[in-house]
């Protein structure tokens, strides 16, 4: 089992990724990372969406003692309201979300006793979550997305 510290010090790496962002040029935040792609603004406002589903329906059920409320979500219809809420919110709001639901996150798993970090709960549709399966499974999510932005990124400064 991967140390707890380990884990949030990663997971809140995407803040310092995303504050980054905010000094890019308005082309580089709307170009697709490639033909039929999403946008860097995309995938940020991805992230952030994630992040506030699995705070409201996850995180903070676990910190105030209630059922888990996650369920399976259909992935492209979710995805599809990232991009249609990315395209019509500010570069400053999305950067600003993503750094607040991400810190809150961080700030609610931090409070739970180690117990609660690893117990195992049933979620909404039946299946096991636990704050610290989410961790590993969002902090793949983030270096996928992170490494995808980033040579996008290095391929525009070449």
């Amino acid at each position: 089992m991967q140390k707890r510290e380990q884990l949030m010090k990663e997971f809140s790496e995407l803040i310092q990724f995303v504050e980054s962002l905010r000094e890019l040029d308005q082309l580089t935040w709307i170009t697709p990372l490639a033909e039929g792609k999403w946008t860097l603004r995309d995938v940020v406002a991805h992230i952030m969406l994630w992040d506030k589903y699995f705070l409201e329906e996850g995180i903070q059920k676990i910190t105030n003692n209630q059922p888990v409320t996650v369920q399976h979500l259909n992935f492209d219809q979710f995805n599809q309201k990232a991009v249609d809420y990315a395209k019509r919110t500010s570069r400053q709001e999305i950067i600003d979300r993503t750094i607040q639901y991400r810190s809150e996150l961080i700030n609610q798993i931090q409070s739970l006793s180690e117990e609660a970090f690893i117990e195992e709960r049933v979620d909404g549709d039946g299946n096991k979550f636990s704050a610290y399966q989410y961790l590993l499974d969002f902090i793949w999510h983030d270096h996928h997305h992170i490494n995808q932005l980033k040579t996008f990124l290095s391929k525009r400064e070449a």
